[in-house]
């Protein structure tokens, strides 16, 4: 069992792979201020991904890690494989990724929450901080066939 999750590790995605940036400030020292795209791989749905679009810091600041990014984002989740394969049953309502925005109070967060009705599977992406959270926010929602039924969990 160890042997197999050890071979495995490796290949299971611990973050999001930067797709695409587009530069929207210029700054003399460090990076420039930007929109960076990013892909998530659902770790629980073989054949999801999400994309998603948020503003990142530059300058010398961000350029180290210790600015603070907005907290606008955009998310599209999509069916990018031949067909959807469930590695596990689902919670009605699971983080699926989290990750920080600034050096200690601010994360990124993707939610999938299961809607069984319509079998389909809605991805939320949200930030907050340790004190307060901010109401800005995405959704998107992928469509299962109603022949592949979503397993949850009781």
């Amino acid at each position: 069992m160890l042997t197999a999750i050890a071979l495995a590790w490796p290949v299971l995605p611990l973050h999001a792979e930067e797709i695409g940036e587009v530069s929207t400030v210029f700054r003399f020292l460090g990076k420039n201020d930007r929109i960076v795209i990013e892909a998530y791989d659902d770790p629980k749905v073989e054949g999801v991904s999400c994309y998603v679009s948020r503003a990142r810091t530059g300058g010398i600041s961000g350029t180290v890690g210790l600015a603070e990014d907005t907290a606008d984002a955009s998310i599209a989740c999509r069916q990018v494989g031949d067909t959807l394969r469930f590695t596990a049953k689902l919670p009605r309502q699971e983080e699926v990724f989290s990750e920080r925005q600034s050096i200690v109070f601010k994360r990124l967060h993707i939610v999938r929450v299961v809607d069984p009705l319509r079998n389909t599977l809605v991805y939320l992406t949200y930030s907050d901080r340790l004190i307060e959270g901010s109401p800005k926010n995405g959704v998107t929602a992928v469509p299962v066939p109603r022949s592949n039924p979503i397993p949850l969990k009781k």
